[in-house]
C-alpha cells in the first residue's frame, strides 16, 4: 500500500488550497444547555395555566359551539339547510373539507420528509406541526361525514366502510369519494402514531419532574401514557427505529393523500376539473397551506413563551422559504390550467377558465390570485422575512386564498356547466357559514389544550442539534 501511495503523490496545489467552511447555522441561540431547554419546555406545563389562556380557551369552545349547533340543526332538520342546490350540489362542505385537509401537510412533511432528509431545523416546530395535522383532519373529517345528512347512515357498516351484508350493497370503489375514506383514515392514523411515538421520552421526563416535585396524580397520568419509559440505552434504539420507519411510511402519504383529494375533481368531466396537473397541484398547495397555517401558529407562540432561542430567524427564514417555493409552484399551475385550456381548443374548458376570471366569481378568483401568487413573493426579501409581525399576517393571507382556492375550482365549475339553462348562483346559508368558521373554534380549542399539557417541542430533539450534544465538537472534526 506504501509503495503504490509513494507512486502517485498529491499534486502540490492541492497542499495550499484551503476551502473555507461552510458555517452551519445556530438552531439554539445563547448557547443554552440541556437543563435550560428542559426547563423552559417543561415549564409551560408545569406553570400555572396564564390567564391569556384561559380567555381563548373560553372564545375558542364558544367558536367552536358554532360547529356543534350547526350539525344538531343539520341532523334534525336535514341537509337542505345548506345552499346547495343544482346546479352546484357541492360546495362548502367539499371547500372545507379540501381546505382542512391541506393544513395537517405541513406537519406531516416536517416531520417526515424533512426527518429523512437530515433537516435539523425541523425539531423546534415538528411537534406542533403534527398536532396541528391531528387536529385538521378531526375538523376536515367532520364535513364529508356529515354532508350525507343521515349521519347514522355514513358510519353504519355498509355504507362508506365495506362489509358484508343482507343486501348485497358494496360501496363503488371506482368512485375517488371511496378512496378519500382510506386515504384520510390512513392519513389521521399514521399521523397519530408518529406523534405519539415521538412524545413518548417526553412524557417519560414530565412523568419524572412531576413525581420529584411531588404531585403524584400528574405523575401517574403521565406515566401511564409514557408506557414504561426509561430512557435505556434498549429502549432509545427501538425509539429510533420506530421513529424512522414512520417517517418512512408517512413520506408517500405527505402525497398520496392529497392527490386522492384532487382524484375527487379529476376523474369527473366537469370543465374546469377534468385535468392531469391536479395531483402536483393539489399537493403543493397543501403544502403551501400548511405551513401557513405553521407559522399563523407557530409566531404568537414565540412571542407569548419567549421562544426566540429555540425558534430562531433561521427557522423563520426557512418556513418563509418553502412557502415562497410551494406558492410559485402554485401560480406556474395557475397559468398552466389557462394555457391547456387554450392549447387544448375545447370551448367548454376555455370558457370554463374564462368564467374562473371574468364572470359571477371573478372576485374570489382575484382573491386567491392576489393571496395565494403575490403574497408568497414579499419573502424573497429578507427585511421582510425578518419582520415577525408582518410574516404573521402574510401567513394569514396564505391561509385565506387557499380556502379561496378550493372555493373557486369547486363552485365556479359547478355553477356554469353544460347545460346553460340550469346555471346558477351558489350563496352558503348561515348554517353552512356558521358551521364552517365553528371548525376553527373546534381547532384552536384543540391546539389549547395541546399547548397545555404537552409540552410543544421534543427536548431531546432540541438538545441533539446544539453544540454540547457534539462528542467532538471541540475538536471541529
Amino acid at each position: 500500500m506504501g509503495a503504490h501511495a509513494s507512486d502517485h503523490p498529491a499534486p502540490a496545489i492541492l497542499g495550499e488550497v484551503k476551502p473555507t467552511p461552510l458555517p452551519r447555522a445556530v438552531l439554539v441561540h445563547n448557547d443554552r444547555d440541556f437543563k435550560w431547554i428542559t426547563d423552559k419546555i417543561c415549564g409551560i406545563v408545569e406553570g400555572t395555566t396564564p390567564a391569556w389562556w384561559w380567555w381563548c380557551f373560553g372564545i375558542a369552545s364558544l367558536i367552536a359551539s358554532f360547529t356543534v349547533a350547526g350539525l344538531i340543526y343539520l341532523v334534525s332538520t336535514g341537509v337542505g339547510v345548506w345552499g346547495h342546490a343544482n346546479p352546484v350540489n357541492w360546495a362548502w362542505d367539499i371547500v372545507n373539507f379540501v381546505f382542512w385537509i391541506g393544513i395537517g401537510h405541513a406537519g406531516t412533511l416536517i416531520s417526515a420528509i424533512l426527518c429523512l432528509l437530515r433537516q435539523k431545523w425541523r425539531t423546534s416546530i415538528n411537534r406542533a406541526a403534527e398536532a396541528m395535522t391531528i387536529f385538521a383532519v378531526v375538523c376536515a373529517a367532520i364535513f364529508p361525514v356529515f354532508h350525507v345528512g343521515r349521519i347514522w347512515f355514513a358510519v353504519m357498516p355498509g355504507y362508506l366502510f365495506p362489509f358484508p351484508n343482507s343486501n348485497g350493497i358494496w360501496q363503488n370503489f371506482r368512485s375517488p369519494l371511496e378512496w378519500d375514506v382510506f386515504a384520510v383514515s390512513t392519513y389521521g392514523t399514521v399521523s397519530c402514531l408518529f406523534w405519539y411515538i415521538g412524545l413518548i421520552p417526553d412524557l417519560g421526563t414530565m412523568r419524572d419532574r412531576f413525581t420529584a416535585a411531588g404531585n403524584l396524580l400528574k405523575a401517574r397520568i403521565y406515566g401511564f401514557f409514557a408506557m414504561g419509559w426509561r430512557g435505556s440505552n434498549r429502549q432509545w434504539s427501538n425509539y429510533e427505529m420506530a421513529y424512522l420507519i414512520l417517517a418512512g411510511i408517512s413520506t408517500p402519504l405527505v402525497l398520496s393523500v392529497h392527490t386522492i383529494v384532487s382524484f375527487d375533481f379529476a376523474v369527473s368531466l366537469i370543465p374546469g376539473w377534468h385535468t392531469t396537473i391536479f395531483p402536483p397541484y393539489f399537493v403543493a398547495g397543501a403544502i403551501f397551506s400548511g405551513f401557513g397555517m405553521v407559522m399563523t401558529l407557530m409566531l404568537p407562540l414565540r412571542a407569548v413563551y419567549r421562544l426566540e432561542d429555540l425558534i430562531t430567524q433561521y427557522h423563520i427564514d426557512c418556513m418563509c422559504k418553502i412557502t415562497l417555493a410551494t406558492g410559485t409552484m402554485v401560480g406556474y399551475a395557475y397559468s398552466m390550467e389557462f394555457f391547456i385550456a387554450w392549447y387544448g381548443a375545447n370551448p367548454y374548458e376555455g370558457f370554463a377558465f374564462i368564467n374562473r376570471a371574468f364572470g359571477h366569481y371573478a372576485w374570489a378568483y382575484w382573491i386567491m390570485i392576489g393571496c395565494n401568487v403575490i403574497t408568497p413573493q414579499f419573502f424573497w426579501f429578507k427585511s421582510i422575512r425578518e419582520n415577525t409581525a408582518l410574516v404573521w399576517v402574510l401567513s394569514i393571507f396564505v391561509n385565506v386564498g387557499m380556502w379561496f382556492e378550493r372555493f373557486v375550482i369547486i363552485v365556479t365549475s359547478l355553477a356554469r356547466d353544460f347545460l346553460p339553462s340550469s346555471w346558477g348562483y351558489y350563496s352558503p346559508s348561515i348554517v353552512e357559514i356558521f358551521t364552517f368558521f365553528g371548525t376553527f373554534g373546534v381547532f384552536s380549542f384543540l391546539f389549547l389544550l395541546f399547548i397545555r399539557f404537552v409540552p410543544i417541542m421534543p427536548m431531546s430533539e432540541v438538545k441533539a442539534v446544539i453544540p454540547a450534544a457534539d462528542p467532538h465538537g471541540a475538536h471541529h472534526h
